[in-house]
């Protein structure tokens, strides 16, 4: 965890939330916060000299006040603060081969009232280079009462399949319930067998959906024993939920520090790609949501 933590802001009340997160997760892992406000270009084929300055002092502002703030309420933390030309989005890809993890609200300042996740947390999330947090609105006020309110013990929640486990998003849920120092709690979803469907029967005998269930414990078990070996620290607990798998995590991680889950990189999406899964979890979740890109 040697490369920082990075969030983009925006000086909306959201992304101040998010900056927020970020200024704890660089505290847990020991590296600076790096904060960055994307100054959008004003329309125009020709923008005057006195615009475009004005833009970028208030873009200074917002940093310089968000910086302050954050380092009243966290003096340990190495924080600095950067503009950029051009959106929001592009910019913040182009810095997050160099971060650990990028930070942003699930909305920023534009869309409209009940619009869960804006454009630049879903294209940032289905593209970046490293885990993207997605960090909801925070119903009280100032960067004190959030970092009260995060002291509260909970726990991390991650997405597991153990037919086809995904070594980075297992490692990177792990990871967070021990800087945490709180239990990891794994979410298996599960559905009937089809041998459970046939002419012949018209209805699944609790004996035989009890089997069923036991073999995938038995399964889910068995998968997170490496890791379990490799972070002994951790405390895990696991779930096995015959529903579907978005519905199964947004049940489990109600009152989560963070959920988990992945998102497959594809190198033929030059804007990435989510899967419907996480994008669910990304609509109706009210918990931070890290989307983890894997390989395979």
């Amino acid at each position: 965890m040697s490369h920082p933590v990075l969030a983009g802001i925006d000086g909306s009340e959201r992304s101040l939330a998010a900056a927020d997160w970020a200024a704890r997760e660089a505290l847990l892992r020991g590296v600076p916060l790096r904060l960055v406000h994307a100054a959008p270009r004003l329309p125009g084929d020709v923008v005057p000299d006195a615009a475009a300055e004005t833009l970028h002092q208030v873009g200074e502002r917002l940093l310089e006040r968000a910086i302050g703030e954050l380092a009243a309420c966290h003096p340990d933390l190495q924080v600095r603060g950067e503009q950029v030309a051009g959106p929001p989005a592009p910019a913040l890809l182009t810095a997050t081969p160099s971060a650990g993890v990028l930070v942003v609200g699930a909305r920023g300042s534009g869309g409209f009232d009940g619009l869960a996740v804006g454009s630049v947390a879903f294209r940032t999330a289905a593209a970046a280079a490293c885990p993207v947090v997605l960090v909801p609105e925070r119903s009280s006020a100032g960067f004190a009462d959030a970092t009260r309110a995060a002291r509260a013990v909970g726990e991390v929640v991650v997405g597991f399949d153990a037919r086809r486990p995904v070594g980075e998003v297992v490692d990177f849920a792990f990871a967070a319930a021990e800087a945490r120092r709180v239990p990891l709690r794994a979410v298996q979803a599960w559905a009937l067998p089809a041998e459970a469907v046939s002419p012949q029967t018209l209805f699944v005998t609790e004996e035989d959906r009890a089997t069923w269930e036991d073999q995938e414990v038995l399964r889910l078990s068995d998968a997170l024993r490496t890791w379990r070996e490799k972070y002994p620290d951790v405390t895990t607990r696991t779930d096995v939920v015959l529903l579907h798998p978005a519905l199964a995590l947004l049940n489990a991680s109600r009152e989560a520090d963070l959920l988990v889950v992945g998102r497959r990189t594809d190198s033929r999406a030059a804007e990435g790609r989510l899967g419907p899964v996480t994008r669910a979890v990304l609509h109706h979740a009210r918990r931070p949501v890290a989307v983890v890109p894997h390989a395979g």
